[in-house]
């Protein structure tokens, strides 16, 4: 516990049931904040000093929390926090409150809880700087260890693992005009309440407020880490004033070159990405759509129809280490991630954004779901979900999967010999086709996008991968993209989710680009 809250309260916190504690504290006091907040002129967060935010990343990262000096360590809590310092990226404090047994009080800055990079940044740093935000522990490897498996710092976004993952995807509160020619808005958590859970505890419950230019917003978080890491998201939304582009649950991910680009010039690594494909849940129709990820040359934006999205995320499928050979960045652990809408959102869009990128330093991918029914001044919007994070299958599906998508010029050996085409290789596994024999008779359904022209597909098990492949070969219409769906099915049933996948007209791969 930080120094100023009393060992007395913090016994006392440890006997006292949780709704002892947050009695007079609840959603519905955060929600009426936020509303409150909507309804006055917006205000942009108050800076922290000049000199924090250009910090050099070196000595920012030389600031550091001591783990002794974590809220609730004292008493072995298996939950504990430790608050982020401003600077550099994180140039605007937040309030951070405690919910306990002696009620709602805010966490005191202790500029003594931190190690400096030298005497010179440690003498400016103001006594009542405050905090950018929290990261939280879990003994989530062994017993006796505190983890870090959560963080909220900067703008709206926060990140996440499971037990076997490192850090790379983020999640956000919300996306605003994400893409558009007009500017991206960045909406901020200024306010946080955390509950104190008891020692034992398996999920911690906190809560945000959000504001920005425009709209102010109510989150209700619970947390429970584990194998993967689950984080169950009440949300209430107030505009200030019509919204473009609305986007709940946004996730931000990297995604540099892969199996399905060239590789850059110079890299000896075989693929660089924090994820490599989006997937998408849909109902009634129960279809599963896979979409790999690319750096285009230019800014791209798909929208995917949704009747009532039952799910979609960014996933790191590929967790092979030989396809990464990256001992630093490590990218075969990056943690795949999942939001599962809690209720009916109604008709609206999975809308994915791609930035060009020239190297693995910017988040360059974004995905979200934007409602279809206009975002106006003095609406209510209640949006609950959960966003998972974990390992590859984290999404549970029951088909078949796409494991890889290769891409190459389709007049050359080994690709074809049509002028202009291109061979497309799909590999898929799991789910029913791990049941088949090697000559059961599946099936390709290819159908073209744009204009274009299917020349050839074929299906064969691949034995040495106990996979099975459809290959491709299609010519795209004259100065149009190639944009394909394909599925592998049986005389009977779909045996895979739908791998879709659009190529620009303007791109490297038959030597148009620019």
């Amino acid at each position: 516990m930080t120094k100023g809250i009393s060992l007395l309260a913090g016994v006392i916190g440890l006997w006292l049931p949780l709704h002892a504690s947050a009695e007079n504290f609840n959603f519905a006091d955060v929600v009426e904040k936020a509303k409150t907040l909507a309804e006055s002129p917006y205000e942009a967060p108050k800076p922290v000093p000049k000199f924090l935010q250009e910090l050099s990343f070196d000595d920012y990262q030389g600031i550091r929390f001591k783990p002794e000096n974590s809220l609730w360590h004292e008493s072995n809590s298996a939950f504990q926090v430790m608050p982020v310092p401003p600077g550099l990226f994180y140039k605007h404090p937040v309030q951070v409150h405690i919910i306990d047994a002696q009620g709602v009080h805010p966490l005191k800055f202790e500029k003594s809880q931190f190690s400096y990079p030298n005497t010179e940044v440690e003498r400016l740093v103001p006594a009542d700087l405050g905090y950018a935000g929290f990261k939280l522990t879990f003994p989530l490897k062994h017993d006796g260890a505190q983890n870090q498996f959560l963080v909220f710092a900067g703008a709206s976004y926060f990140r996440a693992v499971g037990r076997d993952n490192n850090f790379g995807i983020s999640g956000r509160g919300l996306a605003v005009n994400t893409g558009l020619p007009g500017g991206e808005e960045f909406p901020d958590f200024v306010e946080f309440w955390l509950e104190r859970p008891r020692p034992d505890a398996d999920s911690l419950t906190f809560y945000g407020l959000l504001n920005g230019e425009s709209l102010a917003g109510a989150y209700r978080f619970t947390v429970v880490p584990g194998d993967e890491t689950a984080l169950q998201v009440q949300s209430v939304l107030f505009p200030r004033k019509s919204v473009e582009l609305m986007g709940v649950a946004p996730l931000t991910s990297m995604f540099y070159y892969g199996e399905n680009t060239l590789r850059p010039a110079g890299e000896w690594r075989p693929q660089v990405h924090d994820s490599d494909g989006l997937l998408i849940h849909d109902s009634p129709s129960d279809e599963w759509m896979w979409r790999p990820l690319r750096n285009p040359e230019a800014l791209s934006m798909d929208y995917f129809a949704t009747e009532n999205v039952r799910g979609f995320g960014l996933l790191q499928r590929d967790t092979d280490f030989h396809n990464f050979m990256d001992l630093e960045a490590r990218y075969d652990g990056r943690p795949s991630a999942w939001v599962e809408p809690d209720g009916d959102w109604g008709k609206g869009h999975v809308v994915l954004v791609q930035i060009p990128t020239p190297d693995e330093t910017n988040d360059n991918i974004v995905a979200f779901w934007k409602p279809e029914a206009e975002v106006a001044q003095g609406q209510s919007l209640k949006y609950d979900y959960t966003v998972h994070f974990g390992g590859p299958d984290i999404a549970d599906s029951p088909l078949g999967r796409t494991q890889e998508s290769f891409l190459g010029d389709g007049m050359r050996i080994g690709g074809g010999n049509e002028k202009g085409a291109v061979r497309l290789i799909i590999d898929f596994a799991g789910g029913p086709l791990d049941q088949l024999k090697a000559d059961s008779p599946v099936l390709g359904e290819v159908s073209m996008l744009q204009e274009g022209e299917l020349i050839e597909q074929f299906v064969e098990y691949v034995e040495p991968l106990n996979r099975w492949r459809l290959s491709i070969l299609a010519r795209p219409g004259d100065d149009r993209p190639l944009s394909l769906r394909a599925f592998l099915r049986d005389e009977e049933q779909t045996l895979t989710e739908t791998w879709q996948y659009e190529l620009p007209a303007d791109n490297h791969l038959l030597g148009r680009g620019k």
